[in-house]
Protein backbone atom coordinates (compact mmCIF):
# COMPACT_ATOMS: atom_id res chain seq x y z
CA UNK A 1 0.00 0.00 0.00
CA UNK A 2 1.30 3.34 -1.31
CA UNK A 3 0.07 6.65 0.36
CA UNK A 4 2.52 9.47 -0.90
CA UNK A 5 0.73 12.24 -1.95
CA UNK A 6 -1.84 11.65 0.40
CA UNK A 7 -2.57 13.93 3.75
CA UNK A 8 -3.85 12.01 6.52
CA UNK A 9 -5.47 13.12 10.08
CA UNK A 10 -5.12 10.93 13.19
CA UNK A 11 -6.96 11.63 16.34
CA UNK A 12 -5.41 10.43 19.46
CA UNK A 13 -1.92 9.65 17.34
CA UNK A 14 0.10 10.43 19.99
CA UNK A 15 0.26 7.06 21.62
CA UNK A 16 -1.17 3.31 21.62
CA UNK A 17 -3.49 2.47 18.51
CA UNK A 18 -2.88 5.76 16.59
CA UNK A 19 0.91 6.09 17.02
CA UNK A 20 1.20 2.44 15.38
CA UNK A 21 -1.27 3.83 12.76
CA UNK A 22 0.59 6.93 12.31
CA UNK A 23 4.16 4.88 11.42
CA UNK A 24 2.59 2.67 8.91
CA UNK A 25 1.23 5.42 7.24
CA UNK A 26 4.48 7.69 7.14
CA UNK A 27 6.54 4.95 6.24
CA UNK A 28 4.49 4.39 3.22
CA UNK A 29 4.71 7.46 1.84
CA UNK A 30 1.91 9.46 3.50
CA UNK A 31 1.94 13.32 5.41
CA UNK A 32 0.26 12.63 8.85
CA UNK A 33 -0.97 15.08 11.11
CA UNK A 34 -0.85 13.48 14.77
CA UNK A 35 -3.94 15.23 16.95
CA UNK A 36 -4.10 14.60 20.55
CA UNK A 37 -4.90 16.45 23.78
CA UNK A 38 -1.26 16.15 24.64
CA UNK A 39 0.06 18.94 22.62
CA UNK A 40 3.16 18.09 23.35
CA UNK A 41 3.81 14.62 22.79
CA UNK A 42 2.02 15.02 19.35
CA UNK A 43 5.34 17.09 18.44
CA UNK A 44 7.23 15.39 19.39
CA UNK A 45 6.22 12.38 17.78
CA UNK A 46 5.71 13.99 14.59
CA UNK A 47 8.80 14.68 14.69
CA UNK A 48 10.33 11.62 14.68
CA UNK A 49 8.26 10.89 11.71
CA UNK A 50 10.37 13.23 9.89
CA UNK A 51 9.80 17.01 9.09
CA UNK A 52 6.95 16.71 6.75
CA UNK A 53 4.65 15.69 9.08
CA UNK A 54 2.30 18.25 12.19
CA UNK A 55 1.61 17.05 15.78
CA UNK A 56 -1.04 19.60 17.02
CA UNK A 57 -3.42 19.66 20.43
CA UNK A 58 -6.81 19.50 20.17
CA UNK A 59 -9.83 18.81 21.80
CA UNK A 60 -12.15 16.35 19.41
CA UNK A 61 -15.35 17.71 21.46
CA UNK A 62 -14.43 21.87 21.04
CA UNK A 63 -15.84 22.15 17.72
CA UNK A 64 -14.04 25.61 17.08
CA UNK A 65 -10.69 23.88 17.58
CA UNK A 66 -11.69 21.17 15.19
CA UNK A 67 -12.60 23.51 12.35
CA UNK A 68 -9.75 25.82 13.24
CA UNK A 69 -6.95 22.78 13.63
CA UNK A 70 -7.87 20.94 9.78
CA UNK A 71 -8.23 24.47 8.55
CA UNK A 72 -4.28 24.56 9.72
CA UNK A 73 -3.65 21.65 8.22
CA UNK A 74 -5.15 21.81 4.55
CA UNK A 75 -7.03 19.09 2.84
CA UNK A 76 -7.04 15.78 4.10
CA UNK A 77 -7.55 12.33 2.18
CA UNK A 78 -7.85 10.05 4.88
CA UNK A 79 -9.15 10.44 8.97
CA UNK A 80 -8.70 8.22 11.19
CA UNK A 81 -11.05 8.67 13.82
CA UNK A 82 -8.95 7.05 16.77
CA UNK A 83 -9.48 9.37 20.02
CA UNK A 84 -10.82 7.88 22.93
CA UNK A 85 -11.12 7.38 26.89
CA UNK A 86 -10.66 4.29 28.60
CA UNK A 87 -14.00 2.94 30.93
CA UNK A 88 -14.39 2.41 34.56
CA UNK A 89 -15.15 -1.44 35.30
CA UNK A 90 -17.30 0.09 38.32
CA UNK A 91 -20.78 -1.50 38.65
CA UNK A 92 -23.67 0.49 36.57
CA UNK A 93 -25.08 1.72 39.75
CA UNK A 94 -21.88 3.63 41.21
CA UNK A 95 -21.47 5.23 37.55
CA UNK A 96 -21.52 8.82 37.31
CA UNK A 97 -23.63 10.58 34.68
CA UNK A 98 -20.72 13.23 34.05
CA UNK A 99 -18.89 10.15 33.01
CA UNK A 100 -21.21 8.60 31.00
CA UNK A 101 -21.51 11.78 28.70
CA UNK A 102 -17.44 12.09 28.44
CA UNK A 103 -17.13 9.10 26.65
CA UNK A 104 -20.22 10.04 24.46
CA UNK A 105 -18.92 13.19 23.67
CA UNK A 106 -14.81 11.63 23.48
CA UNK A 107 -16.30 8.61 21.29
CA UNK A 108 -18.91 9.48 19.12
CA UNK A 109 -19.35 13.81 19.32
CA UNK A 110 -15.90 14.51 18.63
CA UNK A 111 -15.64 11.33 15.93
CA UNK A 112 -18.90 13.20 14.32
CA UNK A 113 -17.20 16.65 14.24
CA UNK A 114 -14.07 15.04 12.93
CA UNK A 115 -16.17 13.55 10.34
CA UNK A 116 -18.64 16.21 9.05
CA UNK A 117 -15.72 18.92 8.90
CA UNK A 118 -13.28 16.48 6.92
CA UNK A 119 -16.13 15.55 4.63
CA UNK A 120 -17.01 19.40 4.20
CA UNK A 121 -13.39 19.93 2.35
CA UNK A 122 -13.83 15.79 0.39
CA UNK A 123 -16.89 17.19 -1.16
CA UNK A 124 -15.80 20.38 -2.16
CA UNK A 125 -12.48 18.65 -3.65
CA UNK A 126 -14.62 16.48 -5.30
CA UNK A 127 -11.89 13.96 -4.67
CA UNK A 128 -13.58 12.37 -2.22
CA UNK A 129 -11.46 9.98 0.25
CA UNK A 130 -11.78 7.85 3.02
CA UNK A 131 -12.43 7.94 6.69
CA UNK A 132 -11.84 4.73 9.30
CA UNK A 133 -13.77 4.91 12.91
CA UNK A 134 -12.17 2.55 15.54
CA UNK A 135 -14.86 1.09 16.93
CA UNK A 136 -14.44 -2.40 19.36
CA UNK A 137 -15.91 -5.52 20.28
CA UNK A 138 -18.11 -3.04 23.28
CA UNK A 139 -19.60 -2.17 20.54
CA UNK A 140 -21.11 -5.73 19.22
CA UNK A 141 -21.35 -7.76 22.17
CA UNK A 142 -22.38 -6.74 26.16
CA UNK A 143 -19.47 -6.37 27.99
CA UNK A 144 -20.70 -5.66 32.03
CA UNK A 145 -20.00 -2.45 33.23
CA UNK A 146 -18.65 -0.65 30.13
CA UNK A 147 -22.25 1.11 29.36
CA UNK A 148 -21.04 4.25 27.96
CA UNK A 149 -17.75 2.82 26.06
CA UNK A 150 -20.48 -0.30 24.42
CA UNK A 151 -22.88 2.54 23.69
CA UNK A 152 -20.47 4.91 22.49
CA UNK A 153 -18.83 2.49 20.07
CA UNK A 154 -21.83 1.10 18.73
CA UNK A 155 -23.21 4.57 18.19
CA UNK A 156 -19.66 4.91 15.95
CA UNK A 157 -20.50 1.84 14.09
CA UNK A 158 -24.44 3.38 13.17
CA UNK A 159 -22.93 6.50 12.06
CA UNK A 160 -19.88 4.87 10.10
CA UNK A 161 -23.36 3.01 8.11
CA UNK A 162 -25.28 6.10 8.27
CA UNK A 163 -22.25 8.27 6.89
CA UNK A 164 -21.15 5.48 4.30
CA UNK A 165 -24.20 5.44 2.51
CA UNK A 166 -24.96 9.33 2.33
CA UNK A 167 -21.53 10.63 1.12
CA UNK A 168 -20.41 6.92 -0.98
CA UNK A 169 -21.87 8.72 -4.70
CA UNK A 170 -19.45 11.81 -3.55
CA UNK A 171 -15.72 9.51 -3.54
CA UNK A 172 -15.99 9.05 0.33
CA UNK A 173 -15.56 5.69 1.98
CA UNK A 174 -16.41 5.20 5.73
CA UNK A 175 -15.80 2.23 7.56
CA UNK A 176 -14.61 1.11 10.71
CA UNK A 177 -12.44 -1.47 12.44
CA UNK A 178 -13.61 -3.36 16.10
CA UNK A 179 -10.33 -4.39 17.91
CA UNK A 180 -10.71 -6.71 20.66
CA UNK A 181 -7.81 -6.12 23.96
CA UNK A 182 -4.76 -4.72 22.09
CA UNK A 183 -1.42 -4.31 24.02
CA UNK A 184 -1.43 -0.46 24.95
CA UNK A 185 -0.14 1.05 27.47
CA UNK A 186 -3.73 2.11 28.67
CA UNK A 187 -4.92 -1.67 28.14
CA UNK A 188 -1.47 -2.71 30.47
CA UNK A 189 -2.23 -0.14 32.70
CA UNK A 190 -5.98 -1.63 33.53
CA UNK A 191 -4.26 -5.07 33.80
CA UNK A 192 -1.80 -3.14 36.57
CA UNK A 193 -4.58 -1.87 38.55
CA UNK A 194 -6.71 -5.22 38.41
CA UNK A 195 -9.14 -3.75 36.47
CA UNK A 196 -8.44 -6.30 33.39
CA UNK A 197 -7.65 -10.01 34.14
CA UNK A 198 -5.48 -11.01 31.57
CA UNK A 199 -5.34 -13.97 32.62
CA UNK A 200 -9.09 -14.72 31.88
CA UNK A 201 -8.61 -12.88 28.36
CA UNK A 202 -5.98 -14.83 27.00
CA UNK A 203 -8.64 -17.89 27.41
CA UNK A 204 -11.23 -16.49 26.16
CA UNK A 205 -9.65 -15.59 23.00
CA UNK A 206 -8.97 -18.29 20.01
CA UNK A 207 -5.28 -17.17 19.05
CA UNK A 208 -4.60 -16.97 22.96
CA UNK A 209 -2.95 -13.68 23.15
CA UNK A 210 -3.46 -9.84 23.20
CA UNK A 211 -3.21 -8.05 19.63
CA UNK A 212 0.01 -6.06 18.75
CA UNK A 213 -1.13 -1.99 18.01
CA UNK A 214 0.31 -2.72 14.77
CA UNK A 215 -1.84 -4.84 13.86
CA UNK A 216 -4.70 -2.97 14.14
CA UNK A 217 -2.65 -0.50 11.65
CA UNK A 218 -2.63 -2.52 9.42
CA UNK A 219 -6.39 -2.96 9.12
CA UNK A 220 -7.19 0.82 9.45
CA UNK A 221 -4.14 1.56 6.66
CA UNK A 222 -6.06 -1.57 3.78
CA UNK A 223 -9.30 0.24 4.56
CA UNK A 224 -8.08 3.69 3.62
CA UNK A 225 -5.86 2.16 0.24
CA UNK A 226 -7.18 1.41 -2.98
CA UNK A 227 -6.93 -2.36 -2.15
CA UNK A 228 -10.23 -0.99 -0.11
CA UNK A 229 -11.67 1.09 -3.17
CA UNK A 230 -15.33 -1.39 -3.01
CA UNK A 231 -15.51 -1.28 0.76
CA UNK A 232 -18.33 1.23 2.49
CA UNK A 233 -19.84 1.27 5.34
CA UNK A 234 -18.46 -2.01 6.62
CA UNK A 235 -17.18 -3.14 10.20
CA UNK A 236 -14.32 -4.97 10.43
CA UNK A 237 -13.19 -7.35 13.65
CA UNK A 238 -9.49 -7.22 14.67
CA UNK A 239 -9.71 -9.61 17.79
CA UNK A 240 -8.00 -12.37 17.19
CA UNK A 241 -11.25 -14.39 17.11
CA UNK A 242 -12.76 -13.05 20.64
CA UNK A 243 -16.24 -12.37 18.45
CA UNK A 244 -16.52 -15.82 16.55
CA UNK A 245 -15.99 -17.60 19.83
CA UNK A 246 -19.60 -18.74 21.23
CA UNK A 247 -18.68 -21.71 24.23
CA UNK A 248 -19.69 -21.75 26.99
CA UNK A 249 -16.70 -22.31 28.83
CA UNK A 250 -12.86 -20.96 27.97
CA UNK A 251 -11.12 -22.47 25.79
Amino acid sequence: MNFKGKTVVITGGAAGIGWATANLFAVRGARVALLDLNGDLAQHRAGELGADHLGLAVDVTDERAVISTLNEIGPVDILVNNAGLGDVNTPTVDQTLAHVRRLLDIHLVGSFLMSREVARGMIDSGHGGAIVNLASIAALTGLPRRNAYGAAKAGLVAMTKSMAAEWGRQGIRVNAVAPGYVATDLVRGLIRDGLLAKDKILRRTPLGRMIDPSEIGEAIAFLASDAASAITGTVLSVDAGWMAYGAAEDL
